[in-house]
């Protein structure tokens, strides 16, 4: 995700009067305020560096107006381009480090925008559903864009919204009322933080499923996408509330709602240190991406319909016709992308009833695969520079496929190179062992089925809304798995000295079973094997003695063709075999209980769907395991993020 930071201090020991139409939410004693805004900014970027970027950009409020600078690239870009260029000092400030959306990683389109003739400027993290129409309507009225950014549309809209109430003379805070209605009119996921060179000692800020926290200084105050933006100069810190507008002047933070009635954030101190705050104040990176995976899921379904309501892909650059004509679909993965393709099969055959494989990307060209001009390649890569998954989408464009990236980073070498692109909008990740990147590609390949099936008629429009609908609720349920999981986390530490866990799926069930045996190794380097439970019985059984865990993800007792009563089969065969079983269960299946020694529950869910929430209780487990046994769960050995070699 981007990093956003904002800052506001005292001009002369002189107390802002901006805010004297709205009532403070929070006041501070108040001394002179000992830090440049530029000074503030830079450090906050520096701190959320950790969350990822491809560009940054700063904005101050100077006694000549706004100046900006901006850079692609990494943050030493942007220094190198202050010392270059040098900004005035200020007391009022907004900087950004961006994780490219809509638009490329260019300096064009690094924030922060300017409008209202360069009067204000915007900075932004999320996603602005609507920005295609608000685009239209504010082109209409005379503006022109320098960007491909949706963020340039909020700030435009900002912009026009603030000089329609100064030439209406509405009196008061033109900055926070000009961010109030424009906040009523956008939708997705956004933050947003505002200046204005008429109002030189205030930022505003707005949200709405986008992280923003208020920082509480004397005599200055601060915004941060999270703590880490300002936990060099204060750990006095206010949680906000969804649909939130923030002030800050620097003696006053001030909370309203989208039409201005007063609000409240909760207060709290940091008790982290900096490098904590840069994991949320989680242990480990692992950890705060497993928590991040309600948002990375919720943010990857955004943005994805037309104003007509039509599912669309990020960047469409395959012919219809082409599409519609797709005979067979081959995805190249590799590691844990490779199990979210193999979950993406069960869903695209059944949406679309397209033959689907799911190919190794280091073995797909050695084994002189049957492709052509009819198939569609879907190459899933979180950093979208695995070298396997490179060559082999090279390999299928040269026997005529098209290729569809599913991809984690804007402007990396495979969307690059392949016909089209449905960017996963889950933020970085840190850790090397993949969590929220997993559950934000799956949900990014039930996309790609689903636009498939509206395209070559497989489904009906209503058929497909039902399912979206489905897919809006996995957010607050994962967050339900994550609220609940303290029975799962010490059951992963009471078994550190675990010697082998086994682990059975059935249908999406035994991918994820894979990619639960796969973290196991990964974190805690222990035997660990998922296996499809029907083979159970045609050899792996002979594996199951006295006191072996097996971990079993049990089907949904309710869904249509059940394999249901099959997998409690299994579960009584190796119980009887001495097993120790830790079961997965659907919320109100009690029928497990008398079969299971522990069983963990995740809430109802369409059964192509459930791979979203009973993934998360397995990541917990090899994370709790890993952890008991003392081990670096953020940087596993012998493994690297990124596999660049072939």
């Amino acid at each position: 995700m981007c990093g956003i930071v904002g800052y506001v201090g005292r001009d002369n020991g002189q107390r802002s009067s901006a805010l004297e139409t709205v009532a403070p939410a929070f006041d501070q004693e108040s001394s002179e305020a000992q830090h440049g805004a530029l000074d503030v900014v830079m450090e906050g970027l520096r701190r959320l560096e950790y969350r990822g970027y491809d560009s940054a950009g700063v904005a101050v409020i100077t006694p000549d107006g706004i100046e900006s600078r901006k850079k692609a690239g990494k943050l030493t870009n942007l220094v190198a381009e202050l010392v270059a260029d040098p900004l005035p000092r200020s007391l009022t400030g907004i900087g950004h480090t961006r994780w490219a959306t809509h638009g490329g990683p260019t300096d064009q389109n690094a924030h922060p925008h300017l409008a209202d003739d360069g009067r204000l400027a915007l900075i932004h993290n999320g996603i602005i559903e609507n920005y295609a129409e608000l685009k239209a309507e504010l082109t209409g009225e005379g503006l022109t864009f320098i960007s491909d950014t949706d963020t340039e549309v909020a700030a435009g809209l900002v912009g026009l919204l603030y000089r329609g109430l100064v030439e209406s003379g509405v009196e008061g805070d033109h900055l926070t009322l000009a961010l109030q209605q424009a906040c009523q009119r956008l939708e997705g996921a956004f933050t947003l933080l505002a200046i204005h060179q008429d109002q030189p000692g205030v930022v505003a800020a707005g949200r709405r499923n986008s992280p923003l926290v208020v920082g509480l200084g004397d005599g200055e105050n601060f915004l941060g996408s999270d703590v880490s933006g300002f936990i060099d100069f204060t750990r006095r810190a206010v949680e906000l509330g969804q649909d939130q507008i923030v002030t800050i002047t620097p003696d006053d933070v001030t909370i309203t709602d989208f039409f201005g009635a007063p609000a409240g954030g909760r207060e709290f101190h940091v008790s982290w240190d900096a490098a904590a705050a840069e994991k949320g104040g989680f242990d480990s990176f692992m950890e705060k991406e497993i928590h991040d995976q309600p948002d990375a899921v919720g943010q990857t379904l955004l943005g994805r319909s037309d104003v007509d309501g039509n599912l669309i892909l990020d960047e469409l650059r395959i012919d219809e016709t082409i599409l519609r004509s797709v005979d067979k679909i081959v995805v190249l993965a590799c590691g844990t992308s490779a199990y979210a393709g193999q979950v993406a099969k069960y869903a695209i055959e059944h949406w679309c009833r397209i033959p689907t494989e799911v190919e190794l990307s280091h073995e797909f060209r050695y084994r002189d695969p049957i492709v052509n001009e009819k198939t569609l390649v879907v190459a899933i890569s979180q950093s979208g520079e695995t070298m396997d998954t490179l060559m082999a989408v090279r390999y299928a464009r040269e026997q005529g496929a098209k290729v569809v990236a599913i991809c984690n980073t804007n402007g990396s070498t495979i969307p690059r190179e392949s016909d089209a692109v449905l960017y996963t909008h889950a933020g970085p990740e840190i850790a090397v062992a993949s969590t929220k990147a997993f559950l934000a590609q799956i949900t990014a390949a039930y996309l790609l089925g689903l636009y498939l099936a509206q395209l070559r008629g497989n489904k009906y429009r209503d058929e497909i809304a039902d399912v979206l609908a489905d897919l809006s609720t996995i957010p607050a349920k994962i967050q339900a798995v994550l609220d609940d999981a303290d029975k799962i986390k010490q059951l992963g530490a009471d078994m550190a000295n675990a010697k082998s866990v086994l682990f059975l799926g059935r249908h999406v069930g035994f991918p994820v079973a894979m990619e639960g045996a796969l973290k196991l190794k990964e974190l805690a380097y222990i035997h660990a094997e998922g296996f499809a439970a029907g083979e159970l019985k045609h050899g792996p059984i002979a594996l199951i003695e006295e006191g072996q865990p097996v971990v079993v993800v049990m089907p949904s007792p309710s869904a249509r063709d059940s394999l249901h009563a099959k997998v409690v089969s299994n579960v009584q065969e190796i119980r009887a075999r001495g097993a120790v079983t830790i079961v997965i269960a659907e919320a109100g299946d009690t029928t497990v209980e008398a079969y299971s020694e522990h069983v963990f529950y995740v809430p109802e869910t369409p059964t192509l769907l459930a791979p979203l929430l009973t993934t998360v209780p397995l990541q917990i487990f090899a994370l709790a395991l890993a952890s008991a046994k003392g081990y670096d769960v953020d940087q596993p050995r012998n493994l690297a993020k990124s596999v660049t070699v072939e």
